[in-house]
């Protein structure tokens, strides 16, 4: 029996190929990629402005010699990323960027651009952390007058968090190597069960600036450090963050003076 063509709306659809069809040549533009009204654009427009103020802070932690390392603008871009969407390591954020094309927009790469690698981007990112860079780009940021609008010096609050560190309980040994090692492999078994450590008698192998810590009566101890935050409270916006190690002393976080 033959049927005629098929008319427009009748809600007959073919079923599609689900054929991955590759091309020699890409011309994907990254830019048509990202919605207009993104809030990372407002976002990029304010960090490129603080970044370009701090490329003279910039050539100060680069040698005019050697090998070419990663652009410290993306570094900092990719650390804003990391912040925004909470991703815990290093080597997950290396693989988003390398994955998602709004991160690529974000941190300047284009879409056939090599990633580093994750060990790279940490030693990196640590020359960065070393030079103060993260605060001055912070008071850079405050320094916009995009950004001045939003800020009030009427009313601040202060706030603290803990933040875990990046090491293992089994790392927490006795100073004096009083202890038996912990067993073969790369998290081998170690029972510290009935053992009282405290911070003047043990540290951490891996990180020794990592105290542990209890947050409240009856709550686990950890090894973390704290996180203080300065917050003016018209807007909810953080003017001044430090991170400290674990103790009952909080001090007051700097932070450029703003007016309303």
């Amino acid at each position: 029996m033959h049927c005629g063509p098929l008319r427009q709306g009748t809600g007959v659809t073919m079923r599609g190929d689900d054929v991955i069809r590759g091309s020699l040549f890409s011309y994907i533009d990254l830019e048509k990629r990202v919605r207009a009204d993104h809030p990372l654009r407002v976002i990029r427009q304010i960090a490129n402005t603080a970044l370009n103020l701090l490329s003279g802070e910039f050539q100060k932690l680069y040698s005019p010699l050697g090998r070419v390392s990663i652009p410290p603008e993306r570094l900092m871009r990719a650390l804003l990323l990391q912040a925004f969407y909470s991703i815990r390591s290093e080597r997950q954020l290396v693989e988003r960027i390398d994955t998602d094309l709004l991160f690529r927009w974000f941190v300047g790469l284009g879409i056939e651009d090599a990633v580093w690698d994750a060990t790279t981007f940490t030693k990196n990112r640590d020359r960065l952390l070393d030079g103060e860079v993260a605060r001055q780009f912070l008071a850079a940021v405050l320094s916009q007058d995009k950004v001045k609008r939003l800020l009030s010096s009427d009313h601040f609050s202060v706030d603290g968090t803990l933040l875990e560190a990046w090491a293992s309980p089994k790392s927490f040994r006795p100073k004096d190597g009083s202890d038996e090692p912990p067993g073969l492999g790369r998290n081998g078994e170690r029972d510290f069960h009935g053992e009282r450590r405290t911070n003047d008698t043990h540290a951490s192998t891996t990180d020794p600036d990592a105290r542990l810590y209890r947050k409240g009566p009856g709550r686990e101890a950890r090894l973390c450090f704290i996180g203080h935050a300065l917050m003016e409270n018209r807007n909810g916006l953080i003017v001044g963050a430090v991170t400290t190690r674990a103790s009952t002393t909080r001090p007051l976080p700097d932070a450029p003076r703003t007016t309303a």
